[in-house]
């Protein structure tokens, strides 16, 4: 009897913690509309987020603009589940000593992705909207020099 209750114990403890596992890496499958190279072009440049999956926890991108032949900005992003909290860590080179900015993320949807911090000096908020005719909207507000700023960029998937 008793190695039979040990064994069902046993058998439950497999179950859930397989179940919990593949609970915590659900979340992130909303943001599989991220996945995939998406482009924006102006007068002022083209920026270019490039999108992938590491793994099931996992999405990194680099997020570049250009103008002309030079490189104005670059970003490397990486959106990786951390238990059930969806975490936006930026690093931007040559901003806060090329060390990543974490935005937990405050609102998720299959249609927009929010991230949030607060005590970041801008920008306080990132949005990932999806949108019609495969285009998404990245958008990134704050406060600026004590002024709120928001800065949109509609781009479409290549």
């Amino acid at each position: 009897m008793f190695q039979k209750i040990t064994l069902l114990a046993l058998i439950i403890t497999f179950v859930s913690c397989q179940k919990k596992e593949s609970v915590e890496k659900d979340k992130i499958k909303v943001a599989d509309w991220l996945i995939g190279n998406w482009e924006n072009k102006s007068p002022d440049g083209v920026l270019t987020e490039n999108w992938q999956k590491l793994n099931d926890s996992t999405f990194s991108a680099a997020s570049y603009f250009i103008k002309g032949k030079d490189t104005l900005h670059f970003e490397s992003i990486v959106l990786a589940q951390l238990g059930e909290t969806l975490t936006y860590k930026a690093t931007v080179k040559g901003q806060n000593d090329d060390k990543p900015v974490s935005f937990p993320s405050t609102s998720e949807t299959n249609q927009k992705l929010v991230f949030e911090n607060p005590k970041h000096d801008y920008p306080q908020k990132i949005t990932y909207t999806k949108g019609a005719n495969n285009t998404l909207t990245a958008e990134i507000s704050g406060n600026l020099n004590g002024k709120l700023t928001t800065e949109r960029f509609i781009m479409t998937k290549k």
